[in-house]
């Protein structure tokens, strides 16, 4: 579990917003509130299959051991609120890892601690002295957040009654190396020594440690493994175990799973794993994660003192390039002695670097990249763009609001001049004054109201700032018209202080009476907005560039373009050229953003026949979604079982999704194998059989049916629901794409299918329903699957709020959140670009694990 999700650069390049957790905090919203029942787990979106807690925020789960008939599920839990914070261990129980028990709080955070996540062990033989032979504690190892430094150390709490009651050790903490950033211990009994091993992450270094203890109190260090594979974001929750290869008792390889926070394959959190072998001492990949990119002709290696033939304009650039930093700076990858970075002591540079026009005579241009998460935004304009022509209907440079309205406290007696007490500096308004709702910080709230007015132009031009909050949100920070008392458009900052033009094309609106209403009802971080020079116009205003981002320019327009990923780590990226053979381009770097972040770096560009691949592409993913992280396993199951969980949520919009009076659930449990896969050893899962006792009645479903260009409802409706377990066997026709929809209804759809052409299983959530509460929500996430012998099988696990999809024998995986409306209940069967012929679907019902 991580610590508020800030993760800091050496070089003390800045803080980034990077959600550094397996039990992380995001400083963020209040919740979006769901409808509720008026009975408990009915709620709009509450699962009825995987486990979520009656009420409050759940992340991380921690604690997984089997002891007495009874599967323990721990995890991080606030028992004050419904977002993070007060991290304390809660607790379920299960018999069968589908029926579930919540217990009361287990591990309260006190006022020296907040309990960071861990695992737990039984102490079969007493080794720590906590219980005796014959009633064996149970052994709690977890972080200790401390309140008063910061720093993060290891500690043990323990029960004798099966883990109702727990006992923190006195002589905690156990294992203190002085870091803020050394958490998440798992803990396990490592027979051919006859001791305790500790699997801990140095989340920073991107390293996970191995110790040693006879006691469970006394740790002697073992090994590093790392830095290594996805290095984007911080290392969590790691976890360690052996598994047979191919079902072959005789051929054991060792699994590390390592969750990294942000930079996982689909953005975010994710798990990503090692194979290798544990000699007891040091674990060893059978990958060690070097790789030589496709060979190709240098463009740019920035080894000289200058930029030579690049031109720059502003100061971020300098006047060249800069050396490489010494080891443990913060940044890495870096190709020889040189490299471009835009960072010069803070971010408040900004400006371009641009290369002389060149020929494209290859299939790519393959260079290094890494910095801010700042994209390149169609029809921005770099600098200050024109200000459209046009009637001002409010430029706030009065004292106070005229014949505007205001209610609550958030806006105060009239516009603010610039920059509030205790707020970030406030950037690109006009004049001297403009709405500002940081009065009293992001703890006021209130409306701002415009007298009516009547629509006459083509748009609405406006500046706007603060955070990115949605209108639709319980807790919006947002601008909105409003006509005929509904509200018909509307806008938020991007959490930035910084304000930019945004448009409103509302020529569908001409003649209509309207008014604008300004809202802040957030509390949380970045709970306020800015607003400025409100404009009725027939020519849209353009945004200005707060991009830190490489483009490729072709007659003068960016046809392509790659930003960094908020790491400081610099990896591989390409450009396609193919389609721009023989033309005129240039590279231009751009950093004009001066937030958190605010630079990109790069680094040897290289014209070349193939594409270069990423770190993060060349990784083994347990989970491709964006909603599978701080995934660990169980210890001690029955039969030697290896049973996986995941939290399922991710750390860019985890605060934000639309659910009360609880946040989060579990994933559904998984059985994990290693299966050689097209030659080489993969981590395979399935959902536990025991899912299957919560089917209900037969299966509905089809068999050997030809679905053409289109979609098909699935057995005329009656495969129809909000809780399904769905197998299905397809084999492959001339249709470029093919499979399911689910949750279909309302315009609703969360589509999962098969890109023949790629060969990649995929779930797109862009129609899934609610989806507008976050801006890294809505997407496409994709996972490699060949097909076997022309067929391609998936089972999908389909909850009211979540779809979990395990493609062949669960050597692709996707987990995704999906937020519905209630009544989208359909299930329907789909190709594009031709025929598919399907072998089989069959389909479940399932009850909760409640009834």
């Amino acid at each position: 579990m991580s610590p508020l999700p800030v993760y800091r650069r050496a070089r003390l390049r800045l803080v980034a917003a990077a959600a550094a957790t397996c039990a992380l905090a995001v400083t963020t919203v209040a919740p979006q509130a769901a409808a509720t029942g008026t009975v408990p787990h009915t709620e709009t979106y509450r699962p009825q299959f995987h486990y979520s807690p009656e009420k409050n925020w759940m992340n991380d789960p921690n604690g997984l051991v089997y002891f007495k008939g009874e599967y323990h599920l721990f995890y991080q839990y606030n028992p004050s609120g419904n977002t993070w914070g007060n991290m304390s261990w809660g607790h379920a129980v299960s018999k069968d890892l589908v029926h579930w028990e919540e217990l009361p709080l287990a591990i309260p955070h006190d006022d020296e601690e907040m309990v960071f996540s861990g695992s737990a062990v039984v102490d079969h033989n007493n080794t720590s002295g906590f219980g005796t032979k014959n009633n064996p504690a149970m052994v709690a190892v977890y972080t200790s957040a401390y309140k008063k430094d910061g720093r993060q150390a290891q500690s043990l709490a323990y029960s004798t009654d099966r883990g109702r009651t727990w006992t923190k050790y006195e002589g905690n903490p156990v294992l203190d190396i002085g870091s803020k950033e050394f958490r998440d211990p798992k803990v396990q009994w490592y027979a051919p020594t006859k001791s305790w091993l500790m699997t801990v992450s140095l989340s920073t270094d991107h390293k996970v440690r191995f110790y040693s203890s006879k006691d469970l109190k006394n740790w002697s260090h073992l090994s590093d493994f790392g830095p290594v594979g996805a290095v984007g974001g911080v290392w969590e929750c790691p976890d360690l175990f052996p598994l047979p290869v191919d079902g072959d008792s005789g051929r054991t390889k060792w699994v590390l799973v390592v969750n990294i926070n942000p930079g996982g394959i689909a953005g975010g959190s994710a798990a990503q794993y090692f194979v290798g072998d544990f000699d007891g001492t040091r674990f060893t990949a059978d990958d060690d994660g070097s790789y030589t990119p496709p060979p190709g002709l240098v463009v740019k290696d920035f080894e000289a003192d200058t930029y030579g033939s690049w031109t720059t304009t502003g100061t971020a650039f300098g006047s060249g390039p800069v050396p490489a930093p010494a080891p443990g700076s913060g940044t890495s990858g870096v190709e020889g002695e040189g490299f471009v970075d835009s960072f010069h002591g803070d971010d408040a540079q900004t400006g371009t670097l641009t290369s002389q026009p060149f020929t494209v005579n290859s299939a790519y241009l393959n260079f290094k990249v890494a910095g801010g998460r700042h994209p390149h935004v169609p029809g921005s304009v770099l600098g200050n763009p024109p200000v459209p022509e046009g009637t001002v209907l409010a430029d706030f440079e009065q004292d106070g609001y005229g014949s505007w309205t205001a209610t609550g406290t958030a806006f105060g007696a009239g516009p603010a001049a610039g920059t509030l007490p205790g707020q970030q500096q406030v950037s690109g308004h006009t004049g001297d004054r403009l709405v500002n709702s940081f009065l009293d910080g992001d703890s006021a709230t209130g409306t701002l109201t415009s007298p009516e007015f009547t629509i006459t132009a083509k748009h609405i031009n406006f500046l706007i700032g603060g955070g990115r909050h949605p209108s639709g949100a319980e807790a919006p920070t947002a601008v909105r018209l409003v006509v005929d008392g509904k509200t018909v458009r509307s806008a938020t900052g991007a959490d930035s202080e910084a304000l930019n033009w945004a448009s409103w094309d509302v020529g569908d609106l001409a003649g209509r009476k309207a008014h604008i209403e300004v809202v802040d009802q957030n509390t949380g971080g970045w709970g306020h907005i800015l607003l400025d020079q409100i404009m009725l116009s027939d020519t849209p205003a353009r945004p200005r560039s707060t991009e830190t981002a490489i483009n490729l320019l072709v007659d003068g327009k960016v046809v392509q373009s790659v930003s960094g990923a908020d790491s400081g780590s610099l990896d591989w990226a390409s450009f396609d050229l193919r389609a721009h053979q023989g033309k005129q381009a240039t590279i231009q770097l751009v950093d004009m953003n001066k937030g958190g972040w605010g630079h990109i770096m790069a680094d040897h560009f290289v014209a070349a026949n193939e594409r270069a691949t990423s770190s993060v592409q060349r990784a083994q993913w347990v989970d491709y979604g964006k909603d599978y992280y701080a995934a660990v396993s169980w210890e001690d199951a029955p039969g030697g079982k290896r049973r996986m969980i995941g939290w399922m949520n991710n750390w860019q919009y985890a605060n934000n999704i639309p659910t009360t009076p609880w946040r989060s659930a579990q994933s559904i449990p998984r059985d994990m194998a290693l299966r050689t896969v097209d030659g080489q050893i993969r981590l395979t899962q399935q959902p536990v059989t025991s899912v299957q006792s919560l089917r209900t009645g037969p299966a509905a479903g089809v068999r050997g049916v030809t679905v053409n260009d289109g979609s098909i409802p699935l057995a005329g409706g009656r495969a129809d629901g909000k809780a399904l377990d769905l197998q299905a066997t397809f084999s492959l026709g001339d249709a470029e794409r093919f499979g399911l929809k689910a949750r279909t209804g309302k315009g609703q759809e969360t589509v999962i299918g098969y890109d023949a052409k790629t060969q990649e299983l995929y779930v797109d959530r862009t129609k899934s329903g609610a989806v507008d509460f976050h801006h890294d929500f809505p997407g496409v996430q994709r996972a490699p699957l060949a097909a076997e012998n022309g067929k391609v099988k998936l089972r999908i696990l389909v909850d009211w709020s979540s779809v979990e999809v395990f493609g062949g024998d669960g050597q692709a995986v996707i987990t995704d959140q999906i937020f519905p409306d209630p009544s989208s209940e359909g299930i329907q069967i789909f190709a594009e670009g031709g025929s598919v012929d399907v072998d089989k679907i069959k389909v479940w019902q399932l009850r909760s694990y409640r009834d």
